[in-house]
């Protein structure tokens, strides 16, 4: 697959790319831009904030000090590749509204905060042929995949997986999971329910 990101493959969705298979490190070098767009992060978003907010469209954010654990994933797709996840989850979801899960009760698409919902990216990435088997093992992640898992058994969160590793010996991951964005030995911290590579080289 030929990473080649320009406007029009931007705003039409990414239909075309699909998912690939695990491969050993060191990561590609799209891989490690979007770590490091993750990674800047840290130590600028530092609270959780889950309110409603109401964003500019496309391109609307929150204030980068504040955020979800999804904030995380769309900033750093905004900020390695110029990807807006915001319209591009919307776009998605006025095409096939009822693909997506109804837990909110909404009748149709709201930009504000639908691409900040996990259940919602997972739906997305899912559709565009993002998702990956969970592996078997810690050796089975590549730096720069995307995982979820529940908190608690039932709290949806999301997260990137790092290119360093934690003190168990499994990758880190850059995620906001309370207190701001962080790089943390947390993988396997709580049930995994979801790995996806998106727009990233085989």
């Amino acid at each position: 697959m030929n990473f080649t990101l320009d406007r029009r493959t931007m705003l039409l969705g990414l239909g075309a790319f699909a998912a690939v298979p695990a491969q050993a490190q060191p990561p590609a070098r799209p891989a490690a831009m979007l770590i490091g767009a993750a990674r800047a992060q840290i130590g600028v978003t530092l609270q959780y904030d889950s309110a409603y907010s109401r964003l500019g469209f496309p391109g609307g954010d929150v204030p980068r000090t504040r955020g979800v654990c999804t904030d995380v994933l769309i900033r750093a797709y905004r900020d390695a590749f110029g990807i807006d996840l915001q319209a591009l989850v919307n776009a998605d979801m006025r095409a096939a509204f009822s693909a997506y899960p109804r837990r909110w009760g909404l009748r149709g698409p709201d930009r504000n905060i639908d691409h900040r919902r996990v259940p919602n990216l997972q739906t997305f990435l899912a559709r565009k042929g993002a998702r990956l088997p969970l592996p078997v093992s810690a050796e089975g992640w590549r730096p720069g995949d995307i995982f979820t898992c529940l908190i608690g058994g039932t709290l949806p969160h999301i997260g990137l997986v790092s290119d360093r590793r934690g003190r168990s010996g499994s990758w880190a991951v850059i995620h906001n999971i309370g207190a701001g964005a962080r790089e943390e030995d947390a993988l396997f911290t709580h049930q995994l329910t979801g790995r996806y590579r998106f727009l990233l080289d085989r």
